[in-house]
């Protein structure tokens, strides 16, 4: 998926009590469907003993490979919950396994999509949410006095700076948006009056707050 999109921001784990039964959601960020499967394949491994292992995860350039599991709960209770509030958060490439150690009391159809659904919404809060998006590196070189001004504007437009070089002149050093650059260089242009040399570097991957 080459535009922009949300995922999470790092893998993670949360874990519940519910009526005796222990719930442990771990979340992964994850880039293809083989690498879902190894994971899987890990904590089964990892958790030999738990009654339910059950899972969902979305890739794909379209999210067009979903699957989930219900791992032997009642069907619709487990595996379509956790799938769901994946949808709801509106989060790609991202693999959600919710663990279940059975304490002896059944929950009943409606207790276990809301076990198996808020163990996964307190994992995805647990981790927080970024966005994915392709950058450009770009270098703007600037005459001293004009520092100040670029300064502010970068600060209001959340403008992270990569690096500051101060020579003869002040080269700061940023990442924009590669689907932004043409409007953001005319703007800097303007706010410039054109006193501003840019140099375009590589495209770059990164994850930015939302």
């Amino acid at each position: 998926m080459n535009q922009p999109y949300l995922t999470i921001k790092e893998d993670g784990s949360v874990e519940q009590t519910i009526k005796k039964s222990q719930f442990i959601c771990c979340i992964f960020r994850i880039k293809n469907e083989e690498q879902a499967q190894e994971i899987l394949a890990k904590q089964r491994s990892l958790h030999k003993k738990a009654t339910h292992i059950c899972f969902a995860y979305m890739t794909g350039d379209q999210d067009q490979i979903q699957r989930e599991s219900d791992n032997g709960e009642p069907q619709g209770t487990a595996g379509v919950p956790i799938l769901e509030v994946l949808k709801a958060n509106k989060i790609h490439d991202v693999l959600a396994i919710v663990i279940r150690y059975f304490g002896g009391i059944k929950l009943g159809a409606g207790g276990l999509i809301r076990a198996y659904s808020s163990s996964c919404a307190q994992a995805i809060e647990a981790v927080g949410i970024v966005k994915r998006v392709i950058q450009t590196k770009v270098t703007i070189t600037i005459e001293y006095p004009l520092w100040g001004k670029l300064q502010n504007f970068l600060t209001n437009e959340k403008i992270a700076l990569l690096d500051t070089i101060y020579t003869d002149k002040i080269q700061a050093v940023i990442c924009v948006d590669s689907d932004k650059l043409s409007d953001f260089k005319q703007k800097i242009m303007d706010l410039l009056a054109g006193n501003c040399l840019f140099e375009t570097g590589a495209d770059v991957l990164n994850y930015v707050q939302p």
